[in-house]
């Protein structure tokens, strides 16, 4: 019987109206994208959450330029508190895989605290997992955002031309899959174009190897064929 606990992680990103300087949360600003995407005992498993909200409010001309999202663009989204359900139950039960997790979490708890009805604050619907903090500790020193790890580890970001959760989120998760594997870098440049592909956990499937035996003849011919080779190692007289 297999009594293997399933874990479940939801590797996750938001991007917001703005921010103070020290890129900490302000609170005069709100979250307008979640991204989230689901990994179960460290495979991707093609579940994702993604939403763009309407804050109601006007989105800083700066941080405009770090990840595309206009005012205009927002109009019609639905505000935090019409996919607040949706959301919690996506990330409930579940760890937290986020980049800079006080930043986004900060956010979240923001968010829940708005609306009308008595919301949980994230450490009670989830726990987290910080992979800065784990980034830092693996290279002490060493420029540790999201586009230097990709760099690092070998992945393909030349279609990040902005910001997006969505987008950052799968980043991150094959970051974060690459990062607690025990892998420091892969080589996998050594291709006709140059280009380094974008690296992620083979999804294996859990139906079992079909095993292809030799005829009869062919183990026949076979052995003739190795009778004409001396001293070879797969006959022992």
């Amino acid at each position: 019987m297999n009594t293997s606990k399933e874990i479940r992680q939801v590797v996750l990103d938001t991007e917001t109206t703005g921010m103070n300087k020290d890129g900490t949360v302000y609170l005069g600003h709100r979250i307008i994208e979640i991204g989230c995407v689901e990994v179960i005992n460290r495979r991707l498993t093609g579940r994702h959450f993604h939403v763009y909200i309407n804050p109601g409010q006007l989105v800083d001309p700066e941080a405009v330029t770090v990840h595309g999202i206009t005012d205009e663009f927002l109009q019609d989204k639905p505000a935090f508190d019409q996919v607040a359900d949706e959301f919690i139950e996506f990330i409930r039960g579940a760890d937290l895989v986020i980049h800079n997790a006080p930043f986004d979490v900060g956010f979240m708890d923001q968010e829940f605290r708005f609306l009308n009805k008595k919301t949980q604050p994230t450490e009670d619907i989830s726990t987290v997992t910080d992979t800065l903090v784990m980034a830092k500790k693996m290279f002490p020193g060493k420029r540790n955002n999201l586009d230097a790890l990709s760099d690092r580890f070998g992945i393909n970001t030349k279609h990040r031309v902005l910001h997006g959760a969505l987008l950052d989120a799968e980043i991150l998760a094959d970051v974060y899959l690459l990062m607690s594997g025990g892998q420091a870098k892969l080589n996998l440049s050594n291709n006709e174009s140059g280009e380094v592909p974008t690296c992620r956990q083979p999804r294996t499937s859990s139906a079992a190897l079909t095993i292809i035996r030799a005829t009869e003849a062919e183990e026949a011919a076979h052995t003739e064929r190795l009778k004409i080779i001396k001293d070879n190692l797969w006959q022992s007289s």
